[in-house]
């Protein structure tokens, strides 16, 4: 493992971490480093090759889960919509998110994407490039996300010039 990449997941491990409620530092912490497997994206959910490594579950108080997934080139989520949103930063390549009704928009690794609860929307890499993004997603009522319809690949053509 490179000094980078074990800075990244340092980093990511904190970060993760803190939304969960505890300080680096105290008793309850618990670090995990590449321990959290990253498992295919199921195909009733996404098209093209993903993966989804689960970092944290909603653990009361909190309600946030949180999740890396990764993107190959022409890769992409169902739409879907999540009953008390859903935060995307992502960390590595560039992809694509529609909401319903809106322009396909680009997004590429430092860029933060808030989509409010219950907006239909889709999110992915480009034709050509892989993306990943760190997801954090609020429960409701127990429920994060509705997975929808695959987005088709006329939806899927990216920004217009």
């Amino acid at each position: 493992m490179t000094n980078m990449r074990a800075e990244w997941l340092r980093s990511l491990t904190i970060a993760v971490t803190l939304l969960a409620g505890a300080s680096v530092g105290q008793a309850q912490t618990v670090v995990r480093r590449d321990s959290v497997e990253a498992k295919p994206g199921p195909a009733t959910t996404f098209t093209g090759r993903v993966t989804v490594r689960m970092l944290t579950s909603p653990t009361p108080p909190g309600q946030a889960g949180t999740a890396l997934v990764g993107f190959s080139p022409g890769a992409r989520s169902n739409w879907h919509t999540h009953p008390a949103g859903q935060t995307l930063y992502v960390t590595q390549g560039c992809g694509w998110t529609q909401k319903d009704g809106g322009p396909v928009a680009r997004i590429c690794q430092g860029d933060t994407v808030y989509v409010k609860p219950g907006v239909r929307h889709w999110h992915g890499a480009t034709t050509m490039t892989g993306m990943s993004h760190l997801a954090i997603s609020e429960t409701l009522a127990g429920q994060n996300v509705t997975w929808l319809e695959p987005v088709t690949d006329a939806q899927f053509r990216g920004p217009q010039r």
